[in-house]
């Protein structure tokens, strides 16, 4: 006998599972459904309350996270333990954020050029994938207690520009936080759905998608004929939102004050009060001519004149996209019937006034901008329940894909702008006699040298036959699936050695990895997961060990008695930390050796740089 499932505070009939759309916002995040009764995509609220659920984590003194309203409040009052714009950290490493690391008023940890960037809180370390994991356990709870239903499947959004390092980032998120993540769909897509619903099935339009959010902007042109969602074109940048708006405020607040930014970088509480200040500014200026407020003595003042010519530059770089989205479409702002406005940072007038001026036409900012992407993935996870099938969505790769060759060369095999999912392939060879493996480096980006694009992965194929150099045919595919995630295979076609490899950013979390933890959260069972921790932050000790130990060596003379004494001091603190069972205290004293070498590792650079100037070799 079948059961049907009776939502007991509505009386109204319930789907069997729920797929919910979410936004996982820099600034806020929401989730949707699409509403059983109506049909039509809808954002979940509470009575009263507002969709929006803020991206931000506050740690209490036992550790306990409180998320979203609740824990804004400690912005100001508690901001070292309060942490927001974490979607900014997602898939980076310290190298990537560390010209913007004194905006965020919590501590970003730099232990290492090429790993994941961690954020302390007290005594504990967190990645962005756990920080993002407990906002979208909030927004799990949220739809669960709103629905009276549990979720366990979701459709999450991310930037159209997120590197598959940031989209995996995404996903593990999601895992950690107990959900199937069916699909990631680009942000700018997602919006176009949220507007495509109203377009009649004979109805043809080129649409730009203009989507500028708390951290990141994306422009992206779509053709929409036939239901069929077409993505031509895309770009952006992934540091640029309203975040950099609020920065533009207090830089010029400060300039006028004559708070040198050093206070300010020291002084977490009145960096993260000047930062709110800036945002209310920003939100009042989009209807008023000028903003005043007393704070702490200090009287903040700024004209809506000001703060737009504060911001024009950050307006110009969006239209600067907008120009190279088009080109690379083959479009000119004549063949674009619809501009569509997406994230709050929209709302500001002079965005508004920018793009409008420069398609030639009015934007369309009907739908809640706040609201339309996520709107957007419940119209994907709608298609995804097969509840509708009037929507086919073709995305695109926003960045050209491709391998290492010879001479540090990038061999690109899956251009930027492909539509995905697809599959393309190439055949290499072995430069020496008798080589039985081959490293295969994966990266991403468009220049002609890997050094300067982003690398993504990198494996051996081993087992090849030995053969003379040049003989071995290996085919290398490419596979970019639905979410924009890469899959890289590998075969030796003489003799038919095969070997599958998925391909894991060395940002991410492996499935194990994710597993585990997930398993450790359920069973309470964490002696496993401190062991491997330990491990892992000696593993790190010892190499930091190493390569100090090594530098010192080459750069003595660069560095002053006291130096050397506090790097040796430094040193054997660590190396007495790495025999206790304490990865807290080793992940500790490994910061304080990175701020201990980090001035005259600068100073060694400069050198290094100005020796190379006057035509003289870095010694490797």
């Amino acid at each position: 006998m079948a059961k049907i499932a009776i939502n007991i505070a509505t009386g109204s009939l319930q789907q069997a599972e729920m797929i919910v759309g979410i936004d996982l916002g820099t600034t806020n995040s929401l989730v949707a459904i699409i509403h059983p009764e109506s049909k039509q995509p809808t954002a979940l609220q509470e009575h009263n309350t507002s969709s929006l659920v803020p991206s931000i984590v506050h740690f209490d003194e036992l550790g306990n996270a409180i998320v979203g309203e609740e824990a804004k409040q400690y912005l100001e009052t508690d901001p070292q333990n309060t942490i927001f714009s974490a979607k900014r950290l997602m898939g980076k490493n310290y190298k990537d954020i560390s010209a913007n690391a004194d905006f965020f008023t919590y501590k970003v940890i730099d232990d290492d050029t090429d790993s994941l960037v961690k954020v302390q809180v007290g005594n504990r370390f967190y990645s962005p994938i756990e920080l993002s994991s407990f906002i979208l356990k909030e927004l799990k709870q949220r739809a669960e207690h709103i629905l009276k239903t549990p979720v366990s499947k979701a459709v999450i959004t991310v930037p159209a520009y997120f590197n598959d390092a940031q989209r995996q980032a995404t996903r593990d998120a999601g895992k950690l936080a107990g959900l199937d993540v069916l699909r990631i769909v680009n942000e700018p897509t997602a919006a176009s759905l949220a507007y495509g619903l109203g377009l009649r099935k004979d109805e043809e339009k080129t649409i730009a998608v203009y989507d500028l959010g708390g951290g990141t902007f994306d422009i992206s042109i779509l053709h929409i004929y036939n239901g069929i969602f077409e993505v031509l074109s895309t770009n952006g940048n992934t540091y640029l939102g309203g975040d950099d708006i609020d920065r533009a405020i207090v830089e010029y607040w400060i300039k006028q004050l004559g708070i040198p930014l050093k206070k300010l970088q020291a002084d977490k509480e009145l960096s993260q009060g000047f930062r709110l200040r800036a945002e209310e500014a920003k939100k009042h200026l989009s209807s008023e001519n000028s903003f005043s407020v007393l704070w702490k003595h200090h009287v903040l003042e700024i004209t809506k004149e000001i703060f737009e010519s504060l911001i024009q530059p950050l307006v110009d770089q969006t239209i600067t996209s907008c120009k190279n989205a088009l080109a690379d479409a083959r479009l000119t702002i004549n063949d674009i019937d619809t501009i569509v406005m997406v994230g709050g940072s929209t709302r500001v007038p002079a965005v508004k006034e920018a793009v409008s001026k420069f398609f030639g036409k009015p934007v369309n900012d009907s739908v809640n901008p706040d609201e339309v992407v996520a709107l957007g993935a419940a119209v994907q996870a709608d298609i995804l329940a097969g509840n509708n099938k009037d929507f086919l969505l073709l995305d695109i790769t926003p960045l050209s894909l491709g391998i290492e060759t010879m001479g540090g060369l990038m061999d690109t095999l899956i251009p930027r702008n492909a539509k995905i999912p697809i599959k393309a392939g190439r055949q290499y060879t072995t430069h020496k006699d008798g080589q039985s493996d081959m490293r295969i480096s994966v990266f991403q980006g468009e220049r002609d040298l890997v050094k300067d694009n982003r690398k993504l992965a990198e494996f051996s194929l081993k087992g090849i036959p030995g053969m003379p150099a040049g003989l071995p045919k290996v085919e290398v595919s490419f596979l970019i699936n639905a979410d924009g995630i890469l899959v890289v295979k590998a075969k030796e076609l003489r003799s038919g050695v095969e070997q599958e490899i998925e391909v894991r950013p060395q940002y991410g979390l492996t499935d194990d990895e994710v597993e585990k933890m997930l398993l450790d959260s359920i069973t309470h069972a964490k002696d496993d997961m401190q062991v491997r921790a330990l491990v892992e932050a000696r593993t790190e000790g010892e190499q930091i060990l190493a390569v100090t130990e090594k530098f010192v060596a080459k750069n003595t003379s660069l560095l002053t008695k006291d130096e050397l004494v506090a790097t040796a001091g430094a040193m054997q603190v660590l190396q007495l930390a790495l025999t206790m069972d304490d990865k807290n205290l080793i992940h500790t004293k490994i910061e304080e050796i990175n701020e201990v070498t980090r001035p005259f590792a600068e100073r060694a650079m400069d050198v290094a740089i100005s020796g190379a100037l006057k035509g003289k070799a870095i010694n490797s």
